[in-house]
């Protein structure tokens, strides 16, 4: 949902009305609605992989939830449709099936909602262009790139620095999960911290469910190592840190290159295959290098250290990063959607 919102970013709200449609419960609400706009939620769940025994009472909210998005569409009257995937998208792609509409694809293959979305949208838009061979429809794509918030695009590295008061002399690593966090990173950051602070200062994002225990187990790390449970000047880590250590999702792709910032990538394993895509498209570009989940515990610190120790190395992994960077990808959807509304 965040490259949804940096869309809105860019659009002129004074000129343009912006519905956003999205499912029940969750954080998505509270999240839309910090950015000002109105929120409807409608009923959905996914039909792919679920047992038998649930299956009826998906399909039934499915049908309720493409009853709903009828309502919406005929009260609303869209000039154009935006997706960025999901299961919750599908009713109103199949009630709004005669209004124009564009696809977002962050990650580089798409899963399954999305190549279903991909049948019933104009246009794609595409981080890279390795995520064409997942769709047949190649005349209505246009590569974007991975849209950024201009919360995180601020930050230089002097600044950032200051902000976390960091040594600039001393290289800095960056290690996070997402907002609920890795636990096979987190566990192998707390076992070999000791190491890293002879060296390095650590920026550490844990997430909020191994936020108490990481506290406790690096209550005597000193001043060189900065914990957060979560942190909302992510573009400050990004810009401080000489290395990131994180999974493979979407934003690696968007948000590592535009701080030109080279990674060592831990594809989560339950998202194994959509995560090692994406990592594999960062290292085979010299930007990134890969570890598995299982390696962690005894290859990460090695890994680390035959990084940091190569300059040369660390310096044309950045360039390369740099080079992925697009840096106006929210502005790009945003013209596809004015293009398709004028339309």
């Amino acid at each position: 949902m965040y490259p949804a919102l940096t869309v809105t970013e860019v659009l002129d709200k004074s000129r343009h009305q912006i519905l956003w449609v999205g499912s029940e419960g969750g954080m998505e609400a509270g999240l839309v609605a910090r950015s000002g706009l109105d929120f409807i939620a409608i009923q959905a769940a996914g039909v792919h992989g679920v047992s038998l025994a649930k299956l009826p009472g998906n399909l039934a909210k499915l049908v309720r939830g493409y009853q709903q998005s009828r309502k919406i569409l005929k009260e609303f009257r869209p000039d154009v449709l935006f997706f960025t995937g999901g299961y919750v998208a599908i009713p109103m792609a199949l009630a709004g099936r005669r209004y124009q509409s564009l696809l977002y694809v962050p990650d580089i293959e798409p899963g399954l909602a999305l190549k279903t979305l991909a049948k019933f949208t104009d246009n794609i838009a595409l981080t890279t262009p390795e995520s064409k061979k997942w769709f047949s429809e190649k005349s209505k794509m246009t590569i974007t790139g991975y849209p950024l918030r201009e919360d995180i695009k601020k930050w230089s590295k002097p600044e950032a620095q200051q902000y976390f008061g960091l040594d600039p002399d001393l290289p800095a690593i960056l290690f996070m999960g997402g907002s609920s966090g890795a636990r096979s990173i987190n566990q192998a950051v707390v076992a070999i911290l000791d190491q890293l602070l002879e060296d390095y200062q650590v920026i550490h994002l844990t997430g909020h469910l191994d936020w108490e225990p990481v506290q406790a187990a690096t209550v005597n790390a000193g001043d060189r190592y900065h914990p957060f449970p979560y942190l909302h000047e992510i573009g400050a880590a990004l810009a401080a840190a000489d290395l990131a250590i994180s999974r493979a999702g979407a934003s690696s792709l968007g948000e590592y290159p535009y701080f030109g910032l080279p990674a060592i990538l831990v594809p989560y394993p339950h998202a194994w295959h959509y995560q090692k895509v994406n990592a594999d498209y960062l290292v085979e570009r010299g930007a990134a290098v890969m570890i598995r989940d299982e390696e962690l515990q005894f290859d990460l610190l090695p890994l680390i250290k035959d990084v940091m120790d190569n300059p040369a190395y660390l310096e044309h992994m950045s360039r390369a990063m740099s080079a992925l960077s697009q840096p106006l990808a929210a502005e790009r959807i945003a013209a596809l959607l004015f293009e398709m509304a004028e339309a």
